[in-house]
Parts: C-alpha cells; structure tokens; sequence
C-alpha cells in the first residue's frame, strides 16, 4: 500500500481579517503568511467541498473579498 501523503501545514491565520479587503491585497497577504493555495471566487460558484489543508478561500464581490473560509 502507498504511504499516505503529508498534508501542506496550514498557517496560523484569522480569515475573517481578509473580509473587506481588496482582492489583490488579500491574495498577497495571504500568500505572504504561508497559504499554499488562495483561492477567489465569485458568489455563488459550484465548488468542491473537500478539505485541502494549506488553502484560504476568498468570495468576493466587486473587486472585495466578502467572505473568507479554509480548506
């Protein structure tokens, strides 16, 4: 059997911190703090629900992220 994957680490972060920002300021921000993946997308999208540890995700509206959530 295959050994199973180690999952990227997950940094220390608040995501509700990156509501109300630029989309761009919150990606870099984001990238800066270790997130491996970062997510945008825009309201409503159809998106897979599975966890991946290490990704921030952005909903944004207008150019502004709305919502933020991990995983």
């Amino acid at each position: 059997m295959a050994p199973l994957p180690n999952p990227s680490a997950q940094p220390e972060d608040t995501p509700g911190a990156y509501v109300g920002l630029a989309v761009e300021t919150a990606e870099q921000r984001a990238r800066r703090r270790g997130w491996s993946t970062v997510r945008s997308l825009p309201p409503g999208a159809i998106i897979t629900m599975e966890f991946r540890s290490g990704r921030i995700n952005f909903e944004v509206a207008d150019g502004v992220v709305t919502r933020c959530w991990v995983g």
